[in-house]
């Protein structure tokens, strides 16, 4: 009498839960700290040294503005393109930070000379936010995962 025509379930995404707004804003804040702590920073470096085009004053200041929108961006929507750019800023913060720490690989293309061989607050600061950042982002990029594959089907 009647067909019955049969669907494939459709997968749906649950909702995020504590766990997942707690790696949200974490990591926010860690990223909101690594840009107070660029844009505090940058007049301190902002005269060009040598022959760069950019001097790390610049290069902290577009830090300072992409940490702050990749933050609210996370805040706003928990998307994987969100969790990524979030753990992409703090990796390469964290990364130039140690490099030029404890190498001195002199100007890289545009980039002036960063080396600075010595920790101080500030930027002891930062790169624990910027760790913190590495790790919740992982964390949530996981957790999103976990959560879009375990979803229940309709």
């Amino acid at each position: 009498m009647y067909d019955v025509i049969e669907q494939a379930p459709a997968r749906t995404r649950r909702r995020p839960g504590i766990v997942a707004w707690t790696l949200r804003v974490v990591t926010a804040a860690a990223l909101g700290v690594d840009a107070f702590v660029h844009a505090d920073l940058i007049g301190r470096y902002d005269p060009n040294q040598g022959t760069a085009p950019l001097s790390q004053g610049d290069l902290f200041r577009i830090e300072a503005w992409v940490s702050a929108l990749v933050a609210l961006a996370l805040l706003l929507t928990g998307r994987t393109l969100a969790w990524i750019a979030a753990w992409l800023v703090a990796a390469s913060a964290v990364g130039a930070m140690l490099l030029y720490r404890y190498h001195d690989p002199g100007a890289l293309g545009p980039l002036p000379d960063m080396y600075e061989p010595l920790w101080f607050r500030e930027k002891e600061f930062a790169g624990v936010a910027e760790g913190i950042a590495v790790v919740t982002a992982t964390l949530g990029l996981a957790e999103q995962w976990w959560r879009t594959r375990r979803s229940p089907r309709e």
